[in-house]
């Protein structure tokens, strides 16, 4: 009998609350709500915002504003310095580092004991209990599952308190047990220097018997590369003939499923994707037939859905019940490790409300994040402007887009840009500007280290007046109309290259 098949019953008394999800949306959200107002009651933010007297939704809407990070930054600094009771009960010891913001370089997401056991690992606990019930010949547990993790550091010298990755937060607290049945081993898990650690990874994985794996698929892509490089394997069930899963998020999966199914060309294996962030474990795919995800309704994460216009534009804002179908809504999140009515940046779009299924649909500001490291346009804006200031350049206008890995998982960043002054030197503006990047943001700053995720950017001239052009051809010159400065899809970027090489 397998392993597996023996602790497959772990699992199964889940499944039972996890179907209240399909008929009881409603009245699982707003027992999280009340659980959350009630925790919190006696907190700083509680007391402030009457956490004492509110009743139901109607109440908390009142007497809650909308919170971005910058409104809850000076909070939780302070929680980061050991003060109590501020946004959640106690003291919050463990931050999860995120991309940062028009004004800061990094976010400090705090995750409370709480929250990590009942949001983050409820989220990787669901995420096998539903893949067991969709693969019952599954025998996951019969080998090794290779998990992927980021580093972490002390938080303000502050004894047992620590700022890092979520994915090193989790492997830093998760079971012992756990770590029976997984690898690389903990020390190598949490090298801050990804090189050494992608090497170590492939070299004491690569002799284990691997059924599962789980990261992100940019970084993940890059590990298995590195394991085909020291076996010299073609494809990877020739190292790993029983691996049959990997349980993906972070980034979108799409740009990279080719590659990964050139890689693994066995016909058992199975990919299932989740959204899991700094900020929660907000869904998981539920179907493998069906690319839309199931939001994840009893984690301790009180969600809210602000409609938005094909420009942007806000609308009201409604809880889950309110919802519609087809509507591209902002996601503000109300959660156990003290966010409250947070505007994630994430915009989703409901497939279905019975059950609540959804898919992301982007982010609520122009972005790349093709391989988790969010770039937004202030980062952008701040980059050309020093490259600009030490080149005496003068930017007209511009656009980026990723270049998606090759299968030799090389990938970067494309800059199509119009000077109305032009450097002298391109290649310097080029290494300027992403220098600079680098300095505002350390997502990616990470994945530009040594090149190894994100090869150095491109730089392409555009002729002059092409940006007009583009815009007069699509019926958008003048008025509002603006050209998009960032975007994670290469549509526009590829219209403009095209008629870069056409005559005016």
């Amino acid at each position: 009998m397998s392993i597996t098949s023996l602790v497959r019953h772990i699992f199964t008394s889940r499944m039972r609350e996890l179907d209240k999800h399909q008929t009881q949306g409603e009245q699982l959200q707003r027992a999280v709500l009340q659980h959350l107002i009630a925790s919190a009651k006696d907190t700083e933010y509680g007391r402030q915002h009457g956490f004492a007297t509110t009743k139901g939704y109607d109440d908390f809407v009142k007497l809650n504003p909308v919170n971005s990070y910058e409104e809850l930054k000076g909070s939780i600094d302070r929680m980061r310095h050991g003060e109590k009771d501020v946004l959640w009960p106690g003291s919050v010891k463990w931050y999860a580092k995120s991309s940062g913001t028009t004004n800061d370089k990094s976010k400090f997401i705090p995750v409370s004991q709480e929250g990590l056991q009942k949001i983050h690992y409820q989220g990787g606990f669901d995420s096998v209990a539903l893949y067991l019930r969709n693969n019952p010949q599954s025998r996951m547990f019969d080998g090794r599952g290779l998990i992927l993790g980021g580093s972490h550091s002390p938080n303000y010298n502050l004894k047992d308190s620590l700022v890092g990755d979520l994915s090193a937060i989790l492997i830093e607290n998760i079971n012992p047990l756990v770590n029976l049945v997984r690898v690389p081993k903990k020390e190598t898990a949490l090298l801050s220097d990804f090189e050494v650690k992608r090497d170590r990874i492939a070299r004491e994985a690569m002799t284990k018997n691997v059924t599962n794996i789980s990261g992100v698929p940019s970084w993940m892509l890059s590990v298995l590369n590195r394991v085909m490089e020291i076996t010299g394997k073609k494809h990877l069930e020739e190292v790993w003939p029983n691996l049959e899963v990997f349980f993906h998020g972070g980034v979108a999966f799409t740009p990279y499923r080719k590659q990964y199914e050139q890689l693994i060309t066995s016909p058992r294996m199975h990919y299932m994707e989740t959204y899991n962030a700094s900020e929660g474990f907000f869904g998981l795919q539920d179907d493998p037939a069906d690319k839309s995800m199931m939001l994840m309704l009893d984690y301790g994460v009180f969600y809210e859905f602000m409609e938005l216009s094909g420009e942007g534009a806000e609308h009201t804002i409604v809880p889950l019940w309110g919802v519609e179908t087809g509507k591209n809504y902002a996601m503000l999140i109300s959660t156990s490790c003290g966010l409250w009515r947070y505007m994630i940046g994430d915009t989703i779009r409901f497939t279905s409300t019975n059950p609540y299924k959804f898919v992301i649909s982007g982010r609520t500001k122009s972005f790349i994040n093709a391989f988790g490291e969010e770039l937004i346009v202030d980062n952008a804006e701040q980059g050309l402007a020093y490259a600009c200031e030490q080149t005496g350049a003068e930017v007209l206008e511009y656009t980026a887009a990723p270049v998606f890995m090759d299968a030799n998982a090389k990938c970067r960043h494309q800059w199509l840009i119009e000077f109305s002054k032009p450097p002298q030197d391109l290649a310097q503006f080029a290494s300027l500007l992403d220098q600079r990047l680098q300095q505002v943001n350390s997502d990616y700053e990470a994945k530009r280290y040594k090149n190894i995720t994100l090869q150095p950017l491109e730089l392409v001239v555009a002729r002059q007046g092409l940006f007009n052009d583009w815009l007069k051809l699509l019926g958008k010159l003048g008025g509002q109309h603006k050209v998009p400065r960032l975007s994670n899809s290469r549509e526009h970027i590829e219209q403009l290259l095209q008629l870069n090489g056409k005559e005016k």
